[in-house]
């Protein structure tokens, strides 16, 4: 039997880069930046969450849950993801940024793939160069590990991580996966690529 698999996708920061705006409602080529990142899950998933700190009732209007971090302040990434283990009762949670809107259609066939073959605890993936350490695939009881670091005063994702068993699947196939916008001039760059 297949695994149950949920995704949450990660739109809670203050998008300091991007004059503050909420990066998941951004418009790219006239959709919010999240539907672009929901069109490329919706298939690859059993259920998908929204974890967004500010905005609340516009990222509603997409149907999904969507929640807040448990522990206020904005500390971060880990801080989402803890939220969303917690109501997770899936197999497996998928993490990804809301910003990335040219995600593979692969993306969950492959990180499951890595993470069973290694027997490991999550699966990061990487652009063949760098891991991408807000797209993960995780076990769910990877969730007291997390709220530890994050009790500590840590938040840095992939120190947190490298504390368990990690499998990391390239995807240098697809070179432009994992490409997010932080400034107003890679979304245009980046709108310019989706035309073509």
């Amino acid at each position: 039997m297949a695994p149950q698999i949920d995704a949450v996708i990660l739109a809670g920061g203050m998008a300091r880069r991007m004059g503050g705006n909420d990066k998941g409602l951004v418009s790219l080529n006239g959709q919010a930046m999240i539907c672009h990142t929901i069109d490329k899950l919706k298939s690859q998933v059993d259920g998908i969450m929204i974890n967004a700190n500010r905005n609340q009732e516009h990222y509603e209007q997409w149907g999904y849950k969507v929640f807040s971090d448990q522990d206020s302040g904005y500390l971060g990434p880990l801080a989402g993801m803890v939220t969303a283990l917690k109501q997770t009762e899936a197999d497996y949670l998928l993490v990804v940024p809301c910003d990335c809107p040219m995600l593979p259609d692969d993306l969950v066939v492959r990180l499951l793939a890595a993470l069973e073959q290694q027997q490991a605890d999550l699966a990061v993936a990487s652009d063949g160069e760098y891991e991408q350490p807000v797209v993960l695939l995780l076990k769910p009881h990877l969730v007291t590990s997390m709220q530890a670091f994050l009790d500590a005063g840590e938040r840095k994702i992939d120190l947190w991580y490298k504390q368990h068993k990690v499998a990391v699947e390239s995807f240098a196939d697809q070179p432009n996966a994992f490409v997010n916008i932080n400034t107003p001039e890679q979304k245009h760059q980046l709108a310019k690529q989706i035309a073509k």
